[in-house]
C-alpha cells in the first residue's frame, strides 16, 4: 500500500464524518446509541468542520512530492491520529462503552500505524 492511498482512506473518512456531523450529528451519534444536548450539537458540528479541512488536506498533499512539507504533514497526522485512538480507546473502555465504537479504535489504530510506517519507516 502506498502513502498516497493510506492518504487517499484518511481522507476519505475524515470528509465522510465531517460531513455527517456538520449536517446531522444527532443521526451520526445515534449510531452508536448517544443522544447530544445543544451544546454537543455546536461541538459536533466544529469537530465536523474540523474534520472536512483534515481530509481536504490529506486529499491534497497525496500526490506531493517526498520532502520537508510532506514529511511535516505526515507527522502532524500521525500525532492528531495516536492522540484520537488513544481518546477512542479510552472512551471505549469509559462512558461511551458500545461494540460500535470498536470500528473507531480500529480505524484510529489502522491510521496511525499506517502514517507512522510512512513516516518513520519509509520515508
Amino acid at each position: 500500500m502506498s502513502l498516497a492511498t493510506v492518504l487517499l482512506i484518511q481522507a476519505v473518512l475524515f470528509l465522510a464524518y465531517g460531513v455527517g456531523f456538520v449536517i446531522s450529528p444527532q443521526a451520526v451519534l445515534s449510531l452508536y446509541g448517544k443522544t447530544l444536548e445543544p451544546l454537543g450539537v455546536v461541538m459536533c458540528r466544529y469537530l465536523g468542520a474540523t474534520l472536512i479541512g483534515m481530509g481536504l488536506t490529506c486529499l491534497l498533499v497525496r500526490g506531493a512530492a517526498a520532502g520537508d512539507l510532506l514529511n511535516s504533514v505526515i507527522l502532524a497526522f500521525f500525532i492528531a491520529d495516536a492522540i484520537a485512538f488513544l481518546v477512542s480507546l479510552t472512551g471505549q473502555f469509559g462512558a461511551l462503552d458500545s461494540p460500535l465504537h470498536w470500528v473507531n479504535v480500529t480505524l484510529w489504530l489502522l491510521l496511525t500505524l499506517g502514517l507512522g510506517y510512512f513516516r518513520f519507516l519509509w520515508l
